[in-house]
């Protein structure tokens, strides 16, 4: 099934709708989990570790292992934690710039994107995970660079929380388009709700064998970005 929609610019979550969910807490939280304490100790993460010793409930006078300790405790049950998303971001960033790791697409994403650009379509990116990895997830995924499509890039720092409909005001205010000329695309049928409640267009991935498969979505829902027939 086709939906035909017209919007002046798609915003993209990433967790289930772009990329494998399981490829992200698999990959690329193993890739962190070692890392965590040599990066609690940089300078510039001082207030993301203040931030997740008071998230966490740990002693105020924790030592780096604690606070590693603290946070690979919240990467088991994937906690959408800001503190740790933002840790997260510095070590992927790294990853990603030494070669290390790579990021992941489903195979609709890329080509879907790039004839959303060429139309002349604009593109951002709002996902849990920092802006520090989102950057480097477009451009090093496999089938090229990806990130000179996207013109804006949102996390829970500069937007606010996903499951917060206040996130997505912010979000169109910023990029300047009403809210009814917005058209977010997630998996995960919590942020369908707020985006719809702050005046959002939206569509729901729901991809087999991703964590929100065969959820009750509102509004549209397809299984591929093929299933989407944009224009402005």
């Amino acid at each position: 099934m086709t939906v035909t929609l017209s919007a002046d610019i798609v915003v993209l979550d990433i967790e289930g709708t772009t990329s494998e969910a399981g490829f992200i807490l698999g990959d690329l939280y193993d890739y962190a989990r070692p890392r965590l304490e040599e990066a609690l100790g940089r300078p510039e993460l001082r207030e993301a570790r203040a931030a997740a010793i008071v998230e966490t409930g740990i002693a105020a006078d924790a030592t780096d292992a604690d606070v590693a300790d603290a946070l690979r405790a919240l990467m088991a049950t994937d906690v959408k934690s800001t503190p740790l998303k933002t840790i997260q971001g510095v070590i992927w960033a790294e990853g990603f710039a030494a070669g290390e790791i790579t990021s992941q697409f489903f195979d609709d994403v890329p080509p879907r994107l790039r004839a959303w650009a060429a139309a002349g379509q604009r593109i951002a990116v709002y996902s849990s995970g920092s802006v520090a990895s989102q950057h480097p997830w477009f451009r090093h995924a496999p089938q090229g660079d990806l990130s000179t499509l996207v013109e804006a890039w949102f996390d829970t720092v500069n937007a606010g929380g996903k499951k917060d409909a206040a996130s997505y005001a912010k979000i169109a205010e910023a990029l300047g388009v009403e809210p009814a000329r917005a058209l977010f695309l997630t998996d995960h049928p919590e942020e369908v709700t707020a985006a719809r409640a702050a005046g959002w267009q939206t569509v729901a991935l729901d991809r087999a064998g991703e964590p929100w498969a065969g959820t009750a979505f509102e509004g549209p829902v397809v299984h591929s970005l093929d299933e989407i027939d944009l224009t402005r």
